[in-house]
């Protein structure tokens, strides 16, 4: 009755109506920055424990056999949502995260199983657990209760990019070492989950680099000929800014956090700046920007310290104006209307169509004449 009353206070009749989000499969890097502003976190601390994370999860990942999806949804989880890792620990968004991914590539796995894995991978083979030890109950319940926050960050978009395969077709396509070339490309396409380049590019862009990137550092580039007039980048449906931009994503890796990636200790600090300086010349001669599809001017900064909900960012709701304001923030997204969640972003802009016509206010105004009757003023 209370929230019917509500409803005619305001003029409305009628449910509220669903809110949409739409999955993004790809995001650029402006829409990183501006994620990461919004969430108002220390950069340097959040991506420090953002590699303990990465560390954490491909550790666990090469016990238990798995792609590596976790590493995906640990990114996007960081971006979408305003929790950092710092609040919920890393290790249990790692564990959410990895638990996820068992469930979406089929491979089953509970998390007692996980935690036991990531136990047992630290200690002695004569203090190994059982995944029924208790030690692991309270770390258990919070990875389930994570994983709702994983799906909802992804927007349930299991289409997933591998660049792995497609990384050892060019490997044998070009004929290039494997023993070298190959199996450095093929670790830093691992390292390449470190970055935010998983997000960004296709699967495509991301195998071209890392070759490339690979035979540079074996000085074997001009041997194999990688570049542009052998890969035809218009069959890969990339370009060359893009391979670029995933390029100094990985030197930027490997020169700042070097420590904690696994090609980095292979390789000098020097051999990374130099093949730096002869990207940085060519990006320079053919005018290649840092990052593709930035705006020429930058987002407008939020004053007063406000910052806007990232669901609203994140979201197309066939609403009106008047009815969106009023689910500003995330914990009340779901409170007047249900959350759905689809993959076609057409088909949520001819629902948004169809659906604000019965939420269009309609006003008429009238115009009355009446006549004025003027009453005689009093004698004194």
């Amino acid at each position: 009755m209370l929230g019917r009353s509500q409803d005619q206070a305001h003029g409305r009749v009628g449910p509220e109506p669903s809110v949409i989000q739409v999955a993004k499969p790809y995001v650029f890097e402006t829409t990183i920055q501006e994620c990461m502003t919004n969430n108002g976190v220390n950069e340097v601390k959040e991506d420090s424990l953002r590699l303990q994370g990465v560390g954490w999860i491909d550790n666990v990942r090469r016990e238990l056999q798995l792609y590596p999806d976790p590493l995906l949804y640990f990114a996007i989880v960081k971006l979408i949502k305003r929790k950092t890792y710092a609040e919920y620990g890393f290790i249990d968004a790692a564990g959410a995260a990895l638990f996820t991914a068992c469930k979406i590539e089929d491979t089953l796995k509970k998390s007692k199983d996980i935690l036991c894995a990531a136990y047992n991978s630290k200690v002695a083979p004569a203090e190994h657990l059982s995944p029924d030890d208790s030690i692991f109950e309270n770390h258990s319940k919070t990875i389930i209760g994570l994983e709702r926050l994983m799906l909802e960050a992804s927007g349930f978009d299991f289409r997933n990019r591998y660049p792995q395969k497609l990384l050892v077709k060019l490997a044998k396509g070009c004929g290039v070492d494997k023993r070298t070339v190959g199996r450095t490309a093929y670790d830093m396409s691992l390292d390449l989950y470190r970055t935010f380049a998983p997000l960004k590019q296709s699967s495509s862009t991301m195998a071209i680099a890392c070759l490339e990137l690979s035979a540079r550092m074996h000085e074997q580039y001009a041997e194999n000929r990688l570049g542009e007039d052998v890969i035809d980048y218009r069959k890969w449906n990339t370009s060359r800014e893009e391979v670029m931009e995933t390029l100094l994503d990985l030197l930027d890796l490997f020169t700042h956090h070097r420590s904690a990636t696994v090609i980095g200790p292979q390789h000098t600090l020097e051999a990374f700046i130099a093949v730096r300086i002869t990207l940085n010349q060519e990006a320079t001669q053919h005018r290649y920007p840092r990052f593709t599809q930035w705006p020429a001017k930058p987002p407008k900064a939020t004053s007063n310290g406000t910052k806007p909900a990232p669901d609203e960012r994140d979201s197309l709701s066939p609403t009106s104006r008047r009815d969106q304001s009023r689910r500003g923030r995330a914990a009340e997204r779901g409170r007047d209307g249900t959350v759905r969640f689809m993959l076609d972003a057409v088909r949520a802009k001819e629902e948004q169509g169809v659906v604000a016509e019965f939420f269009k206010v309609e006003e008429e105004e009238y115009v009355v004449e009446e006549d004025v009757v003027q009453r005689p003023t009093a004698r004194r």
